[in-house]
């Protein structure tokens, strides 16, 4: 028998089949995979509705001369929940290290080093996360609404989020325009 594969570390793309609008050309940075579930954030879009000095303004922290950033909508789950990803040039106690490929936190303390320059070199701020259930995202994988590419870290750091999805099917030399929305069956 077969174990399992974990896609940790590795991206999600939404293919034009995807059923759910809520991830219509999603691109989702998978930070945790395995035989209890998935989770991942969504790098695809981005809030019309708070920036990042929003945020670092609902905790009393200032911001100090850091240019203000968009936020990524995470995903659907715990749309109030923050999560900062970066490089793995930083590191607190409770970041989850993704690999060898980015870290995940969730704490003020890096909102904090972030808002003095201190913090990571790279980063982007998310609210909210995609999560799967135990097999979930196995079972979603089979029937057509996502790929998985191995990607590179920089996507994440990209910042043209409406174009990111696009990019990265193109990076795998996939023109994303002639994919189609209908699979059929043998």
């Amino acid at each position: 028998m077969d174990s399992p594969r974990y896609f940790s570390g590795q991206f999600l793309l939404a293919t034009p089949g995807m059923a759910d609008p809520r991830f219509s050309r999603s691109i989702i940075a998978l930070c945790s995979h395995d035989e209890h579930g998935a989770l991942g954030i969504n790098i695809g879009e981005t809030s019309a509705d708070i920036s990042f000095h929003g945020i670092l303004e609902q905790f009393d922290i200032e911001p100090d001369s850091l240019k203000d950033r968009n936020v990524f909508v995470g995903g659907p789950v715990e749309m109030h929940r923050g999560f900062i990803l970066h490089s793995l040039d930083f590191n607190l106690s409770d970041t989850l290290q993704v690999g060898d490929r980015w870290g995940l936190s969730s704490s003020l303390d890096i909102l904090g080093a972030i808002a003095k320059d201190r913090g990571p070199k790279k980063w982007i701020a998310a609210l909210g996360y995609s999560g799967w259930g135990a097999g979930q995202l196995e079972t979603e994988l089979t029937q057509n609404g996502w790929s998985i590419a191995q990607g590179e870290p920089e996507w994440l750091y990209e910042t043209r989020a409406k174009d990111k999805w696009e990019m990265a099917w193109k990076a795998q030399g996939i023109d994303p325009n002639m994919l189609s929305g209908q699979f059929g069956s043998a």
